[in-house]
C-alpha cells in the first residue's frame, strides 16, 4: 500500500481553509439574558444603519416577510417619489386597516460590516418604529433573533456578531401605539361604506 505524502505547506493551507470554512454556532443561553428585564413581551427593536444613516425604532418581526419603511423614515432619508418603484400589492397597518404602498425601494442595510441589500415597500400610515426588517433580512444575513433574549445573532468574520434589543424603545413604541387614536372617518363616508 502506498501512501502520497502532502507537502507540511499544503496541510497548513488545507488546515487554514478548513478553519474558515466552519460557521461559528448561534444559539441564545441563559447568559444572553442578563441585561434584560425579566419576564417581559417585548418587541425587538433595535438600531441599524439604513442607507448610511443610523435609523432608531427599527422593529425585527421573524414572523413576516415583509420590510417595511414608513414615511417618516423615508423622508428623513431625503428620499423622493422617483426614488420608488411600483408596488401594488395593499397591506393591513396596525391599526387593522388597508394601505396602498407608495412604491418599493432597495436600499443597503450595514450590522458591522455585512452589508445587505434590502427591498422596503413604503407606506404612509401611522406606526411608532421607522422600519420593520423581517424574514428575507435574517435569512441573507444567517441571523437568528430571540425577542426572549433582545438580540439578533449572526456569523461574520468567523465570529458571532450581536445586535442588542433597546427594551425601553419598544417599551415607549408600545405605548405610543396604545395611544394613538386613529384618524376618524367623516359621517358621510362612513354612509357610503354602509
Amino acid at each position: 500500500m502506498s501512501v502520497a505524502r502532502l507537502p507540511i505547506e499544503d496541510i497548513n493551507q488545507n488546515s487554514k481553509r478548513a478553519k474558515t470554512d466552519i460557521l461559528p454556532v448561534l444559539g441564545f443561553s441563559d447568559e444572553d439574558k442578563i441585561r434584560t428585564i425579566q419576564p417581559h413581551d417585548d418587541a425587538l427593536v433595535i438600531i441599524l444603519r439604513i442607507g448610511g444613516y443610523d435609523v432608531k425604532r427599527v422593529m425585527v418581526d421573524q414572523g413576516s416577510g415583509a420590510k417595511i419603511m414608513y414615511s417618516d423614515l423615508y423622508k428623513g432619508l431625503n428620499l423622493k417619489p422617483k426614488d420608488l418603484t411600483p408596488y401594488n400589492s395593499p397591506l393591513v397597518s396596525f391599526e387593522g386597516r388597508v394601505v396602498i404602498p407608495k412604491g418599493q425601494i432597495r436600499l443597503p442595510v450595514q450590522t458591522g460590516p455585512e452589508v445587505v441589500e434590502v427591498d422596503f415597500i413604503v407606506i404612509d400610515t401611522y406606526s411608532p418604529y421607522t422600519a420593520i426588517v423581517a424574514r428575507p433580512w435574517l435569512h441573507t444575513l444567517e441571523a437568528i433573533s430571540s425577542t426572549l433574549h433582545q438580540k439578533v445573532k449572526y456569523p461574520s468574520e468567523g465570529q458571532v456578531k450581536e445586535i442588542l434589543g433597546d427594551q425601553s424603545m419598544a417599551r415607549q413604541c408600545l405605548v405610543a401605539i396604545i395611544q394613538h387614536k386613529p384618524e376618524v372617518e367623516s359621517s358621510a363616508h362612513a354612509r357610503r361604506d354602509l
